[in-house]
């Protein structure tokens, strides 16, 4: 199934394919390894909305076509008149969004994730790659600076050091360092990778969505916080999640030894 956002199509350089309710973006300009120009940009960001915005969607899986992620953003295609700041500014729009979605995003990469690219993937809430996936931060030899979120990302991530090393030599590395790192969740073989981002987007969608949201938003604003602030934010997170219809079901379904089917309904009215 082919979504669309209400006020137009999609532009086909992303398309969206929903199957039940999983939702998978696919960044597709393969012949520019993806590369992100101004129109794949603005699709993007449409495409996040209609994930923000469409109920049955539970979880979201963004990846590439043509065996690459992304190139990142595309320097060498068609000019953007804007100024560089406002040009930034829908950028950043984009990065908002993606951190703000309240359902779990997966990144399922494959050959090249570089600069914004990489950072469109480490924005996600997970990262399964194949082998031959290779990373960089290549904004250093661009004459640029990391942004769609990665100054945020890394040395959350990786800490301070490794960071500095990522950001300021742009090297490459691979699926196994990144994963050492802590940059990628798992490494699959390419002939297995489809079925466990297919398996693992199907435990996420089947989770408890008020739950998933609220354990998402505790993690991102916890890295700011201080305990004290921590443990008010997981009081009122409860507080929600025992509003809802799915904390009743699974504790029935833990004493019935089943599997709970979670709805997110709320119980309060």
């Amino acid at each position: 199934m082919t979504l669309q956002p209400d006020h137009g199509p999609v532009e086909e350089s992303v398309l969206l394919d929903r199957g039940g309710s999983i939702l998978t973006v696919t960044l597709n300009r393969p012949h520019r390894k993806n590369a992100i120009d101004s129109r794949m940009w603005i699709s993007l960001h449409e495409a996040l909305c209609v994930a923000r915005d469409n109920d049955d969607v539970r979880t979201v899986v963004i990846t590439g076509a043509g065996g690459d992620f992304s190139a990142g953003a595309d320097l060498g295609g068609e000019r953007d008149e804007q100024h560089p700041l406002n040009r930034m500014h829908r950028i950043n729009d984009i990065a908002m969004a993606l951190h703000e979605l309240r359902k779990p995003v997966i990144a399922k990469v494959s050959g090249v994730a570089v600069g914004a690219g990489w950072n469109l993937a480490l924005g996600c809430d997970v990262v399964v790659a194949s082998p031959e996936a290779r990373f960089s931060q290549i904004f250093a030899r661009r004459g640029l600076s990391p942004d769609f979120g990665g100054s945020w990302l890394l040395p959350r991530i990786v800490g301070l050091q490794q960071a500095k090393r990522l950001a300021l030599l742009g090297d490459f590395i691979g699926a196994e360092e990144a994963r050492s790192l802590g940059l990628v969740t798992w490494v699959k073989n390419l002939e297995e990778i489809d079925g466990f981002v297919a398996e693992l987007a199907q435990r996420l969608a089947e989770g408890p969505p008020v739950a998933l949201a609220q354990s998402k938003a505790l993690l991102h604003e916890g890295m700011d916080q201080t305990f004290r602030q921590a443990l008010a934010g997981e009081a009122r997170a409860q507080a929600v999640n025992f509003a809802t219809e799915d904390t009743a079901t699974a504790l029935e379904a833990f004493r019935a030894k089943t599997d709970p089917e979670f709805t997110g309904r709320w119980a309060v009215r």
